[in-house]
């Protein structure tokens, strides 16, 4: 099928947003909407629909962690540092060095992680610093993501349901996925946030997530902090993104976060909604 889309071309449409919530002061998240060719990168609007022959695409959510303003700090490097290395590893594949799609997303999230954690060695009130990253690679008739910390990734098939294919690195997430909890009682559990796995902070080793996903048009993607997490289950954001009540107004993405402040709203929360039209 992947291969019938490919020919055929296709387009992507996208959706972001995000909010400080009810609560905080500073938003610590930031997301990427990015599209990469031969000649470089370039970012997007909040909304937008473009061809996939002549780009790729690059989506990604990152929350940020540390003192003061540290976390709005990390997640805006995480995100600068794709929009500048991205396209080094992307030329090299274009011009067909045989490059995996997990060499370049390994090389990326290494890189980050290296200068997150040399930041926060440098500077004092930088100290422990560090952020998730979820990011998907979109080309024809494929999904390219990686991941590290409790951001998510779903997906969310043309014919139906939501699927977390993003893990998160908690110990709880790891419960989850093990069957030894239940969605309801993972969300309960006092040590839902207790990351084991970031970008920076005080990681030594870091051991991202990698798929790929072969999508078929009219399939939607949703990447998200774990604040609308908090806020929403998995079947109300899948209600809002295929049938959202009369009431909500705006873009899938706005919708996703409006709902999940309104609902909790205890920390910053960001989503970007993507479907292949």
């Amino acid at each position: 099928m992947a291969e019938e889309v490919s020919a055929l071309g296709q387009l992507v449409r996208w959706f972001g947003q995000t909010d400080v919530g009810r609560f905080r002061k500073d938003n610590q998240d930031s997301f990427l909407l990015l599209a990469v060719d031969g000649e470089g990168v370039k970012r997007l609007g909040k909304y937008g629909e473009a061809d996939l022959k002549t780009n790729d695409f690059v989506f990604a959510v990152s929350d940020g962690m540390g003192g003061a303003n540290a976390g709005d700090f990390a997640s805006r490097i995480a995100i600068d540092k794709i929009t500048q290395l991205f396209p080094q590893s992307f030329r090299s594949a274009a011009s067909g060095i045989e490059i995996g799609f997990q060499d370049v997303l390994s090389e990326l999230f290494e890189q980050i992680h290296g200068e997150l954690t040399h930041m926060g060695f440098c500077y004092e009130e930088l100290r422990g610093m560090g952020a998730t990253l979820s990011l998907c690679w979109v080309r024809p008739g494929w999904l390219y993501f990686a991941h590290v910390g409790d951001s998510r990734i779903y997906h969310l098939p043309n014919d139906g349901g939501i699927n977390q294919v993003s893990h998160d690195h908690t110990h709880v997430g790891w419960l989850h996925r093990d069957g030894q909890l239940n969605e309801k009682a993972a969300r309960s559990h006092a040590g839902r946030n207790a990351l084991q796995q970031v970008l920076g902070g005080k990681n030594q080793n870091l051991s991202p997530q990698f798929g790929a996903i072969g999508y078929e048009p009219g399939d939607r993607f949703l990447i998200c902090s774990d604040g609308l997490v908090e806020g929403l289950f998995n079947r109300g954001m899948e209600r809002i993104i295929r049938n959202p009540a009369p009431h909500l107004e705006g873009t899938p993405a706005e919708m996703l976060v409006t709902e999940a402040v309104q609902t909790d709203g205890k920390d910053n929360t960001t989503a970007v909604v993507f479907e292949m039209v």
